[in-house]
């Protein structure tokens, strides 16, 4: 019987530690370097602000969702959101369905949680998992360079599979800096850019102070021919919340092209102009008390109108009620890499085939957020590098079976 295969992972996100517990334990002796003292710490920073595990929407609109779609079709299509869910429930993770369509796992289980599940699978698996290795490149045979307590190691694999993010979230090592070394190669990798991210807003300094921290909920934010509703968050730099990160990808070229763009905020999706136009012509008290008390606006939103309208528009019901249902602001910019959900750019798609194997360097492979792809939040982007992880290891098993 011949000894099994050697795999190197580096780093060690959702996509490598899916492809870990992907591969067939008999056929491949798999090692994961990670250069954090523990794995999956951008795993568990994607579950501070609501763990969305999937999307539950049919594969086809799944895989739309994706920038571009057919990139990842293969994959999805072939470990689809229910995949992910059955496979979930393998390994003790129930989930369940919230009303935005989102899935979660159920009340009770933490982020931490579903890693330590995962974990517990690789571990059975006899998957070897080295922190604190950081890849520092290739040397002259491409066998794998690593810093380790202040010395190098060198290892070869028969097949590498890098998984080293994108160039947001810093803290947990996600930064981007080894475009470098792949560029050394002659591999093209383009630069990274935010998604998923705030959008600035230059506010007057006298609504600065008033409405920065505050939420506005039921509202829809549109761009061109989308808009998306939810709930957005007014902050000093701008506004947050996903129906901006939904808009972030969309207007990102026309910032980087035009230097600003335009967005619209409808402060009541649900009614027309006319209703509106009508309650403020028959209002008989101040303008003030009509838009809280009749066309039920909040604080903020009513802020937002007195600081950007003329005194005219303010008063005119016909100019009013136009402008709460077609609220413009000017977005002069995208916001902070560091601080993006995730980015865009990193490894052209150019270079690598079906399976995420380099052309230019045969038995390595590129999966994750460092490949030129990208996603909006709802669990999509999980459930892109879950598929790829799924997809590359069952290929590898067939190859080599």
């Amino acid at each position: 019987m011949s000894s099994r295969k050697k795999v190197a992972i580096i780093g060690s996100g959702p996509s490598t530690l899916m492809l870990a517990a992907t591969l067939d334990e008999t056929i491949f002796d798999v090692v994961i370097y990670e250069r954090n003292y523990a794995p999956g710490r951008k795993f568990l920073v994607a579950g501070d602000g609501g763990f969305n595990l999937t999307h539950s929407e049919p594969t086809d609109n799944l895989i739309s969702r994706y920038t571009p779609a057919d990139f990842l079709h293969s994959a999805i299509s072939y470990f689809t959101n229910l995949d992910l869910r059955t496979w979930l429930s393998q390994i003790g993770i129930e989930t369940f369905i919230g009303s935005s369509k989102r899935v979660f796992p159920v009340e009770g289980i933490k982020p931490i949680d579903v890693l330590n599940a995962i974990l517990e699978v690789l571990r059975k698996k006899n998957v070897s998992i080295k922190t604190s290795h950081f890849w520092k490149g290739f040397n002259a045979d491409n066998s794998l360079l690593f810093e380790f307590k202040n010395s190098q190691i060198a290892v070869k694999a028969d097949y590498t599979i890098f998984a080293l993010g994108g160039a947001s979230w810093r803290k947990t090592g996600s930064d981007g800096e080894w475009a470098g070394l792949f560029l050394a190669k002659g591999i093209n990798v383009l630069p990274f850019q935010p998604s998923n991210c705030a959008l600035e807003v230059v506010w007057p300094e006298s609504l600065k102070t008033k409405i920065e921290g505050k939420w506005i909920k039921n509202i829809s934010v549109s761009y061109s021919n989308y808009n998306s509703i939810g709930e957005i968050v007014c902050t000093g730099f701008g506004l947050e919340g996903s129906p901006i990160y939904a808009l972030s990808q969309l207007v990102r070229q026309e910032i980087i092209e035009k230097k600003e763009c335009c967005l619209f905020l409808d402060f009541k999706p649900f009614s027309n102009i006319i209703q509106l136009q009508e309650i403020l012509q028959q209002n008989q008290k101040s303008i003030t008390e009509c838009l809280k008390n009749k066309i039920k606006l909040g604080i903020t939103e009513i802020e937002l109108l007195k600081g950007f309208l003329s005194k005219e528009e303010f008063i005119d019901p016909k100019s009013l009620a136009y402008k709460i249902k077609n609220f413009p602001l000017t977005v002069t910019n995208s916001g902070p890499i560091n601080e993006a959900i995730s980015t865009v750019g990193g490894i052209d798609l150019n270079e690598v085939d079906g399976y995420f194997e380099f052309k230019k360097l045969k038995k390595h492979f590129a999966i994750g957020e460092m490949l030129d792809w990208e996603a909006p939040t709802g669990g999509y982007l999980l459930q892109g590098c879950f598929s790829m992880g799924y997809f590359l290891g069952s290929r590898l098993n067939s190859i080599e079976q």
